[in-house]
């Protein structure tokens, strides 16, 4: 039976508060009569009843203190990253034996035989799936159900595996990002997994809940997760890392575009903390945000005083969010003009403040946070939410105060979170990496056709919003072959793709450095070194590239490096 304080995490009857406490408790007193769980000692969530959330809650908490929605990023690869070639190598067969591979997804169909091995027992060393209520959960952690290999082995003993293990992955994205990763070869369908040898750890994260969805407009339909269930999970994996005593990759194929785009949330910043762990790669996919047209960046006209922004607002959008993030220490400040030309004149704060802006002959409201100095980037955020928008294009006018000019960026959501008729008239398809893919350690994977090398069309691209430099590398991401629900295989194109493939070679790296024993305190620091250093580069384009990072991704030239006396 769930305790009522374990429901809290669950019910759609209360909120998640995502708080840094920094290990300080007094913090946390703030919150009287709510459910407090603390993710490590820098971060908790905190559960309060759903009622609490208003309008004010970010003028009151902070904008950090609302989880980011993160949405699933994609819709003969080995010999184009050299993975065949180092095999062939004596001594360089590397297929991630003893490595372990961490799957935060869908989840996985465990019962599909690219999951097993060659006695038909099962490769996964556990499933946590945050959905399931009915227990047990994962020792320090308080919501969801674990299974074990020892669980799923019976399960694939028995006529009906779901009664055993009911963990079940109804979408597809994790089951392909696993197979591409790790998934064992099947010559007949000409497919084999970068990783083959490895075994998973995978994370089934639960749906974002309604409240959440509602506040910041994304669709009822949309899939998409929280960020403080990304936390958990990861927590997840580093303690099956421990607990094994076995190096693990691990792959993140999710994203926003929520956030200042830098490197510096709470997730990102977590993200980059593990990824320097010795025996940790952490792999996260740009995003293919590229060509979609939700990304807006400005400067001020000297002329006028202002920067015209235009959004075109398609059919049936019911509503959406847009978040304008300005550089430090320039203060900026909007006017809106909507579709019918009814104006809103400047509004100009000095404050965090909330506004309510409505219409008199449209039924539009937008919902209006100015945080002048945004708790995790410390610059300044304009966050508009817009209810039930008229079809057309909207006009807003960005004015800077002082006299540095130094710009400003606006994004849309990602994906499926808005409709594709929404969008900026004069988009920009720079700094489009979503915000995970912008935390400065970890490895951002981008995609490419390797039959062509051209960059895949929707591929998002660099740098982050501080100029780090992002993707940081290229890996097949066109028409790769992958698992599908029906146990069969289909061809797969997005920077997912090119996440999971990239993370299959960081398991064969940590195999190399750890299980091997040639480099034992190999973490993603010193392996995205040697990927960078590695990776194939078009002698006509300078690099790093804003859309190339450092080149295509090919282990055979990491090693090769290494062989001809370049060191780390």
């Amino acid at each position: 039976m769930i305790s009522e304080e374990n429901n809290a995490i669950i019910s759609e009857d209360y909120a998640d508060l995502l708080i840094e406490y920094g290990g300080d408790e007094n913090v946390l007193m703030d919150f009287p009569n709510a459910t407090v769980v603390k993710i490590n000692y820098l971060q908790a969530v905190v559960h309060v009843p759903v009622e609490n959330i208003t309008n004010q809650t970010i003028l009151e908490l902070g904008y950090s203190a609302m989880p980011s929605l993160n949405g699933l990023i994609s819709q003969a690869s080995l010999e184009a990253s050299g993975v065949i070639r180092i095999r062939n190598v004596p001594n360089f067969s590397l297929r991630g034996q003893g490595v372990l591979l961490g799957i935060i997804d869908t989840g996985i169909d465990y019962t599909n035989p690219i999951f097993m091995k060659a006695d038909g027992t099962t490769r996964i060393a556990s499933i946590w799936d945050q959905s399931i209520t009915t227990g047990p959960a994962p020792e320090g952690l308080r919501y969801g159900t674990e299974y074990t290999s020892e669980q799923i082995n019976q399960a694939l003993q028995s006529e009906n595996p779901v009664e055993i293990v009911p963990s079940m992955d109804s979408n597809g994205h994790g089951t392909m990002v696993a197979g591409i990763a790790g998934g064992t070869e099947n010559t007949e369908n000409d497919f084999a997994g970068v990783a083959p040898d490895s075994e998973f750890v995978v994370v089934k994260l639960k749906p974002a809940k309604r409240y959440l969805k509602q506040f910041f407009k994304v669709p009822e339909e949309a899939v998409c997760y929280q960020s403080n269930d990304i936390l958990f999970a990861l927590v997840y994996l580093l303690d099956n890392a421990i607990s094994l005593q076995r190096p693990m990759s691990i792959c993140i194929a999710l994203g926003s575009s929520q956030g200042g785009h830098d490197g510096r949330g709470i997730l990102s910043n977590y993200l980059s903390l593990i990824s320097t762990s010795p025996g940790i790669a952490v792999t996260v996919a740009a995003g293919n945000e590229g060509n979609a047209r939700r990304h807006y960046y400005g400067t001020i006209d000297p002329v006028t005083g202002y920067d015209v922004v235009e959004v075109n607002v398609g059919e049936n959008e019911f509503g959406f969010s847009m978040e304008l993030w300005g550089q430090s220490p320039s203060i900026f400040s909007i006017d809106v003009r909507s579709p019918s030309g009814e104006y809103i004149p400047r509004i100009a704060v000095g404050m965090d403040e909330n506004r309510e802006i409505s219409f008199v002959f449209e039924s539009t409201i937008i919902y209006v946070d100015f945080q002048m100095v945004e708790a995790q980037t410390g610059d300044q955020l304009i966050l508009m939410r817009f209810e039930n928008p008229t079809p057309g294009i909207w006009r807003l006018n960005v004015y800077e105060r002082g006299d540095l000019n130094l710009g400003f960026h606006i994004w849309l959501p990602m994906g499926n979170f808005i409709s594709e008729n929404t969008f900026f008239i004069r988009s920009d398809p720079y700094t489009t990496v979503l915000s995970m893919g912008n935390a400065e350690v970890p490895v951002t994977a981008s995609a490419y056709n390797y039959e062509d090398d051209s960059l895949y069309l929707d591929a998002s691209r660099g740098n982050n919003r501080l100029g780090v430099v992002k993707p940081s590398v290229v890996a097949p991401g066109v028409n790769l072959t992958g698992p599908n629900l029906e146990q069969g295989f289909t061809s797969f194109s997005g920077t997912s793709t090119a996440a999971a493939h990239t993370a299959g070679v960081a398991a064969m790296l940590l195999e190399w450095g750890i299980i091997r024993r040639n480099l034992t305190g190999m973490s993603t620091v010193e392996l995205k070194k040697f990927i960078m250093r590695g990776a194939r580069r078009d002698p006509d384009l300078q690099f790093p590239n804003r859309d190339w990072g450092y080149g295509i991704l090919d282990i055979y030239n990491v090693f090769d490096s290494l062989r001809t006396g370049v060191v780390v």
